[in-house]
């Protein structure tokens, strides 16, 4: 969810062109600490623009769901549907009055909610109590309860006409068993309609406390002032404890494939296994090597062999994404129903070929020097230097994450990709789900 402001874009409006390169060439070190209430706070300076970024997250995404998939995003949806006996609607005029923008979000890790808002304090500081009452004083009401659990039932029965949608459900559910990652972010029809209205304030109680949370500030604002804002935004919350770590995730024993039916147009096919966590030390070479793979676009092996030379799929691809515990590695590509078998076939000739041969030297050389080219824009505006710290924060990367990424990026060698991918990646034993019409899949 996102609550524009008019106010906000008129007064961006105003400052006219800003040169982002300068920022990125200009970014301050992160700095670190903790509130008096155990969050962790991760800090930039940014005086190019009167702006102040800030994002709490907490270790509450859908896999601490348990037994009713579905909670973790209702919980963090119904934060901003009211607090401290404000109204939605209450809460978003006071926000258009201060020239604010409110957002949230949930995923498998972790949910969040964030704020942006100029640094005039006149602006500011009521932004930030009014974050700060969001964070720790939900109305929860049964009013919003059941109209929100509805809207999420709604969006599931949506999401089956979205064959892509489908697809990524089995495949996450195939793939992680009875682990936590299995729990989709949105839930299922069974989950929310078990969710009673005190599970929602139990999940608030337990996990959106103090020492479960990082506090992400990117702005104009001095250490004093971050500090001060910080301590605001906590001070309301409970202490708390960090959330306990996720168990670890298995890998495969062997190769299985799964066809789901569909009336849909194309053929979707996904190819995967569990990839690698966030600080994973070979996240850079398998980072790189997956660009020449399938994450370079055009350029890229899967792309070449399957669009270009066989004109097989318009979109074919590789991703890694890593998590707290091993995200996936996901293969993927749509095709018409007539080529799904050809289709596999290649994608899967290719990722043998390139675990055994790995990249070539050309192909290396570009690869480094297109991701180290395109770091600047990496951090080229203050939200987007928010969603790094954020991250680095939540997942305990080193602080000098962003300041020794092009480095990283230029040690890895062939030897490393060729050696990562040959430990880290298991051709003959990968899941592979293919959604498509009855007549092409069965379950």
């Amino acid at each position: 969810m996102v609550i524009e402001s008019r106010s906000m874009l008129r007064w961006l409006g105003a400052l006219g062109l800003v040169f982002f390169a300068a920022v990125a060439q200009a970014m301050a070190p992160i700095q670190h600490w903790e509130t008096a209430q155990g969050a962790r706070v991760y800090f930039v300076p940014a005086t190019e623009l009167p702006m102040v970024d800030v994002r709490v997250v907490f270790d509450a995404g859908s896999a601490r769901d348990g037994k009713r998939p579905g909670l973790a995003r209702l919980t963090n949806t119904l934060l901003t549907q009211g607090a401290a006996g404000l109204s939605a609607d209450e809460v978003a005029a006071r926000l258009e009055g201060v020239g604010a923008r409110l957002g949230n979000g949930s995923q498998r890790d972790m949910a969040w909610v964030g704020l942006r808002s100029l640094s005039d304090p006149t602006r500011l500081d009521p932004a930030i109590s009014l974050l700060a009452d969001i964070l720790a004083k939900p109305n929860f009401s049964a009013a919003d309860f059941e109209r929100e659990r509805e809207r999420m039932l709604v969006g599931l029965k949506a999401l089956k006409a979205r064959p892509g949608a489908v697809a990524q459900r089995a495949f996450y559910a195939a793939l992680y068993g009875d682990h936590p990652y299995a729990t989709p972010p949105e839930g299922t029809e069974e989950g929310l309609a078990g969710i009673e209205r005190y599970r929602v304030r139990d999940f608030h109680r337990n996990y959106y406390v103090a020492r479960n949370a990082v506090v992400a500030i990117v702005g104009d604002l001095d250490r004093k002032g971050a500090e001060a804002l910080a301590e605001r935004l906590t001070a309301g919350l409970a202490e708390g404890r960090r959330a306990p770590p996720l168990p670890e995730v298995r890998p495969l024993a062997e190769g299985r494939e799964l066809r789901v039916p569909h009336p849909s147009t194309q053929t979707h096919i996904l190819m995967g296994e569990p990839g690698m966590r966030r600080g994973d030390p070979d996240y850079f070479p398998l980072y790189v090597g997956n660009y020449v793979l399938g994450g370079g676009g055009l350029v890229s092996r899967i792309s070449q062999e399957i669009r270009e030379k066989r004109g097989l799929s318009y979109s074919a691809y590789s991703y890694f994404l890593p998590m707290a515990r091993r995200g996936p590695l996901v293969l993927g590509l749509q095709t018409r129903n007539e080529q799904a078998d050809e289709a596999l076939k290649v994608l899967r000739q290719t990722l043998q070929r390139f675990v055994s041969e790995g990249p070539t030297a050309k192909e290396l050389e570009a690869a480094r020097r297109h991701i180290t080219g395109g770091y600047p824009l990496r951090i080229d505006s203050n939200r987007k230097i928010l969603d790094y710290i954020a991250m680095i924060g939540f997942y305990g990367l080193p602080l000098d994450y962003l300041e020794r990424f092009n480095e990283r990026v230029e040690a890895v060698t062939l030897e490393r990709v060729k050696d990562a991918f040959a430990r880290r990646v298991h051709p003959d034993r990968m899941l592979t789900v293919i959604l498509g019409p009855a007549d092409k899949a069965s379950e």
